[in-house]
């Protein structure tokens, strides 16, 4: 049976790929696992209540889009965060929006683009998705690297023009995984400028922007917002898993220009699985309150200060602006990440397997990812082991 060849070239899941490097030796003491960016703070008790007042829900098919009461609820969020008014018709629910980020580059990228095979600009370490869709669509990935000497940002400016030019979509992650880095204002306003420039969408995938350390990452609706950017050059995305601690409920949003809107629900209407009614009425209830979100990125202080206490004087080990991740230098990820297996019991996720080779080599090679996401003296016993192992 043949196979499509686009998806040749493509390297097996980070996860599956930790499996084989470690699973068939022998961890030192008990398991702890600090790979994967699975929230464990508690989520609000009110959760199951309204999941139980609305079981019934379960008996009918849910609104694609999202409810009424769901999209103003996103909406109302949008404006209280980040000072924007957008409409209910240009806000989708999601199945989690690792579904809107493949499906939306589907409804967006044109084919062909001035002629040429398109571009899909990609950071480089980045989520997985993104490459996958690119290549999905038949267009082109290109792998900018986001390393310390560019603030662990993509510097998409320093592309050729004749690159720029082919370019249909750019992905960005603000707070980035897995470095934690924020695209400032500027950043993000300069990005805007380049996407008007050589004619292609943005899109920013924002699912970190509720877990910060000194301030609420600026977002790009209102950014785009203040420079009175075209809409239809923005699409953002957005979850409950990290704000409000509920991965398992898959409950996320795409917001778009009205234009790209029209083709995000067309294709979704024939493609996507709409998010069952209860847990839109818990996604509902969730966007509306901000109490258990300021309770869980005090939570994350928390874990911050504690990482600060024991890396201090480790030269290199910095903390991140936003997200729940540690991006930590090392020689070698993938030794790094195995010794610590053997030695301590701590499982990690080498950089490397976040990355691509592009650009002289794999940026990610040299790092761990750690997610700081257990409860904290958990997290501050692997942190210490970590430490000690590594960089004692």
């Amino acid at each position: 049976m043949a196979f499509p060849e686009r998806f040749s070239d493509l390297p097996e899941y980070a996860f599956p790929r930790l499996r084989a490097l470690l699973d068939h030796h022998q961890p030192s003491g008990t398991p702890l696992s600090m790979t994967i960016g699975e929230p464990k703070h508690p989520f609000p008790a009110w959760v199951a209540e309204v999941l139980a007042q609305n079981l019934n829900g379960f008996g009918v098919y849910p609104p694609n889009d999202g409810t009424p009461e769901l999209q103003a609820a996103i909406c109302g969020w949008i404006g209280r965060r980040y000072g924007v008014e957008v409409p209910a018709s240009q806000v989708m629910n999601l199945n989690g929006t690792r579904e809107g980020l493949f499906n939306t580059l589907i409804a967006l990228c044109p084919e062909t683009k001035r002629g040429k095979r398109p571009v899909v600009l990609i950071p480089n370490p980045f989520y997985q998705v993104y490459a996958v869709a690119t290549l999905a669509i038949g267009a082109e990935p290109v792998y900018v690297s986001a390393t310390a000497a560019t603030g662990f940002l993509p510097d998409y400016r320093s592309l050729p023009a004749e690159v720029l030019d082919r370019v249909a979509v750019a992905y960005i992650c603000s707070p980035a995984n897995p470095q934690g880095a924020v695209a400032s204002r500027e950043y993000l306003a300069d990005l805007l400028d380049l996407a008007e420039h050589h004619d292609f969408t943005v899109f920013c995938d924002e699912c970190y922007s509720e877990i910060w350390r000194d301030a609420p990452p600026p977002g790009l609706l209102e950014v785009a917002a203040a420079k009175g950017a075209d809409p239809e050059r923005v699409v953002v995305f957005n979850s409950l898993s990290k704000r409000s601690n509920v991965p398992g409920i898959r409950s996320g949003f795409v917001a778009a220009g009205p234009k790209s809107m029209v083709h995000i629900r067309r294709l979704r209407s024939y493609s996507g699985a709409p998010v069952p009614l209860p847990l839109q009425k818990v996604s509902e209830r969730l966007w509306s309150d901000e109490d258990h979100v300021i309770e869980n990125q005090r939570l994350y202080h928390d874990k911050f200060r504690d990482a600060a206490e024991v890396f201090a004087g480790h030269q290199g080990v910095t903390l991140p602006e936003g997200g729940f991740f540690l991006w930590m230098p090392v020689d070698d990820g993938e030794q790094a990440a195995l010794e610590l297996w053997q030695k301590t019991g701590v499982r990690v996720l080498p950089g490397a397997y976040l990355a691509r080779d592009a650009q002289g080599g794999n940026p990610g090679k040299g790092y761990i990812r750690v997610a700081l996401v257990a409860p904290a003296e958990e997290t501050k016993r692997g942190l210490t082991m970590i430490r000690d192992c590594l960089y004692g």
